[in-house]
């Protein structure tokens, strides 16, 4: 009923800047809190940012000042910028939303991006 599709992920150098993008479709009333997360295998998927419908944002220490993250409500969407990119934010990139489809909201989650940062 709903999808989210990321999509910005690629190979970049350190120093550089990707931007990422999640896309929510299907049967949506409304959405909440939207958030990124990220994920090195063999360890835990950690909370990247995330963002409220009005716009209040929180980040992981790890890239405050670095990343930023915003939402376009009329299209669905959440982005986040990654600016001065090291190669310890290698990862999958995640996105999941709130999203009420008849009465309550669930969290429903993408499919993930790959973000390689080379030294």
């Amino acid at each position: 009923q709903v999808q989210l599709v990321e999509s910005g992920g690629g190979l970049v150098q350190a120093g550089g800047s990707l931007r990422l993008s999640c896309a929510a479709s299907g049967s949506i009333r409304d959405i909440g809190a939207m958030r990124w997360h990220r994920q090195v295998p063999g360890k835990q998927r950690e909370l990247v940012a995330g963002i409220t419908k009005a716009g209040s944002t929180n980040y992981a220490d790890s890239v405050k000042g670095r990343f930023t993250i915003s939402r376009d409500n009329a299209k669905n969407t959440v982005y986040l910028q990654m600016n001065s990119l090291k190669p310890e934010d290698t990862a999958v990139y995640y996105c999941d939303a709130d999203v009420r489809v008849y009465f309550a909201f669930n969290a429903y989650w993408g499919q993930g991006t790959q973000v390689t940062v080379s030294s």
